[in-house]
């Protein structure tokens, strides 16, 4: 054998050889893949006795459904079981779409991002005119929390008689004299700033934030059942109540004092109509890539930058936070409220999205979701280390 054959058949045995440890990494990887649906549901089916209140989750990879399943029930009353369609109360998550809201009306040249929050209400005090709908999407208005401006709550009302309404937060804010600190110098998360937001859009655009929604983003994503819930102005279908164990027993909590403003956490939403909103951002179906980058640039303060819900760094834009997690870039948010727990975790290079809605207080949703995405990114690392073992392998 010539020197030259005898190097033209190590040559070929070496691609014979990478050849095959890809292809076992793959079919390794398939096989992973194969089981990760059990092994989401071995970690979530424990969580819900039956017949109590549960969750919903979905995991969607590569454009399609990789997972989805349900769990308990949507109240202690009907004991109807949990479904994709069944509508849960989003809480924060519902920023994104107030978000999304506010581009939509600037794109339409009503609104821009320096509109001064005086400009929208001229009889907002002179600490506003420093305020920008930028700052307010970005958590860095310095508003007072209307939390800690609203009357107690002692019980004796039914609490949907006591509710506070977006106009009473506005009046609230109104009547103070200062901010909490100068606009765009630090990051606090502001409830306060999303309720205006969703009554800038209302006056803006002439009608009612819940029917903006609905006209502008809901109705044109397929999101039928998905609505900004107005109590006597209309209902929610396929509804699930908020629930907290007491004393071992679960106790229907599905109202608060502060459950009835909008913007910054009215919306309810369902599995069904999310993975929707998920294709709809994907596709850039409402917002097109340039406008959607803008929401996911994160925001720069000199002072107090953002932070995750226990307290460690992240990073935020307009209306999702944008912090990667273990390496992997990320756009996500969570919602907390009495009775409700929900989060979504969008990993965009990653083609990988996961969805946790909770009717009950007791289930910490982005925890359990990011738990999900460790199941399946870290073999999609595994896999990629593989194939990257095998080309040095060559060498």
């Amino acid at each position: 054998m010539t020197v030259v054959n005898l190097l033209k058949s190590r040559f070929i045995l070496v691609l014979f050889i990478l050849a095959f440890l890809i292809l076992a990494a793959a079919m390794g990887q398939q096989n992973q893949t194969d089981n990760k649906p059990e092994q989401i549901d071995r970690l979530l089916s424990p969580l819900v006795l039956e017949p109590e209140p549960g969750l919903a989750a979905l995991v969607i990879k590569d454009g399609r459904v990789f997972f989805e399943r349900t769990y308990g029930i949507t109240d202690l009353r009907s004991r109807q079981p949990i479904t994709s369609q069944t509508n849960f109360r989003l809480a924060s998550v519902s920023k994104q779409f107030t978000a999304t809201a506010i581009m939509l009306l600037i794109r339409d040249g009503k609104l821009s991002y320096d509109t001064r929050l005086t400009d929208v209400f001229p009889a907002f005090p002179e600490y506003g005119q420093a305020i920008t709908i930028r700052h307010l999407l970005q958590h860095t208005s310095g508003l007072p929390n209307y939390e800690d401006l609203m009357p107690l709550y002692d019980g004796t009302q039914p609490v949907e008689e006591v509710q506070i309404s977006d106009d009473q937060v506005l009046s609230l804010l109104q009547q103070q004299r200062a901010g909490q600190f100068e606009p765009g110098s630090r990051w606090a998360y502001s409830n306060s700033g999303y309720v205006l937001l969703g009554l800038a859009v209302a006056k803006i655009s002439g009608q009612p934030f819940s029917e903006f929604l609905r006209q502008r983003i809901f109705t044109p994503l397929g999101m039928i059942n998905t609505l900004a819930y107005v109590r006597g102005k209309n209902e929610v279908p396929n509804r699930a109540y908020g629930h907290t164990k007491k004393d071992n027993h679960w106790v229907e909590t599905d109202q608060s004092p502060t459950s009835a403003t909008l913007g910054d956490g009215g919306i309810y939403s369902s599995l069904a109509d999310l993975a929707k909103w998920d294709e709809a951002l994907r596709q850039h179906t409402l917002l097109t890539e340039a406008e959607l980058q803008l929401a996911l640039t994160p925001v720069e303060v000199a002072g107090k930058g953002p932070e995750e819900p226990d307290g460690t760094a992240a990073a935020y834009g307009f209306g999702w936070f944008l912090n990667p997690w273990q390496g992997h870039q990320r756009m996500w948010h969570y919602g907390e409220t009495r009775g409700f727990r929900t989060a979504i975790q969008r990993f965009p290079k990653d083609r990988l999205t996961i969805i946790i809605l909770a009717n009950r207080s007791d289930l910490d949703a982005r925890d359990l979701s990011l738990r999900i995405a460790r199941l399946i990114l870290n073999d999609s690392q595994d896999l990629r280390s593989a194939g990257v073992r095998a080309q040095q392998g060559t060498r």
